[in-house]
């Protein structure tokens, strides 16, 4: 449950970054959620999107590793 929690949260923070990232490239504003409370620097959607998707992975990988070693 934890571990699919963490791997949720790491994939939107993801995919925040990469809708303000390319909105704000390739569209005349921000796409996302975050535009509607602050308005980030086009870095912090950069950061955002690697490290939310590298938490997603990261989480989704040990947790098919737990699995495995279970199974055994």
């Amino acid at each position: 449950m934890k571990n699919e929690l963490l791997a949720a949260l790491g994939w939107i923070i993801g995919i925040q970054g990469a809708l303000g990232f390319i909105g704000r490239t390739w569209s005349d504003g921000d796409w996302g959620l975050l535009h509607l409370w602050f308005t980030p620097p086009t870095a912090l959607y950069i950061v955002m999107a690697v490290a939310g998707l590298a938490f997603g992975i990261a989480v989704d990988v040990r947790r098919k590793q737990e699995k495995r070693a279970a199974g055994r």
